[in-house]
């Protein structure tokens, strides 16, 4: 099991050593509120044992880490009285915490979020996005 990180504001609340508003958790896993939402609701679920980024989590963790997601998915959206969620996560660029986590967000039709919340951009080519894939497809046949 890894250690927890002292220094990790994440691995503090799942010790109870941090206040946190929680509204889901098991022994692997722990859902709080996030204290800065993008609307109220706004939801963080976290492993409970410490690791950076969704690359760093052990194979065996990921499905009940993501079943945990897929039910605050629907429960979020719920408890708020919204007809969706957006589920996200950062990996090292954008991560405020490095703790891995995924945000669960309610989600109302022009709430004022817009798409993923960066412009989106084109392929110049069918080629370019062919050689894309093809990079992408020999990247992750490497990754174990």
């Amino acid at each position: 099991m890894p250690a927890a990180d002292p220094d990790c504001r994440f691995c503090q609340i799942a010790a109870g050593a941090e206040p946190a508003h929680v509204v889901f958790e098991d022994e692997a896993s722990l859902a709080f509120l996030d204290n800065r939402p993008l609307f109220h609701g706004h939801t963080l679920l976290i492993p409970r044992d410490h690791y950076e980024t969704l690359g760093d989590l052990p194979p065996e963790l990921v499905g009940p880490l993501f079943e945990i997601a897929r039910r605050l998915s629907v429960a979020v959206p719920e408890a708020m009285g919204k007809p969706g969620s957006f589920v996200a996560l950062n990996n090292v660029v954008s991560q405020s915490v490095p703790h891995v986590h995924v945000h669960v967000v309610p989600r109302l039709p022009k709430d004022g979020l817009r798409g993923f919340f960066w412009p989106r951009t084109k392929y110049d080519s069918e080629d370019q996005m062919r050689e894309v894939a093809g990079r992408v497809h020999e990247a992750v046949e490497r990754v174990t």
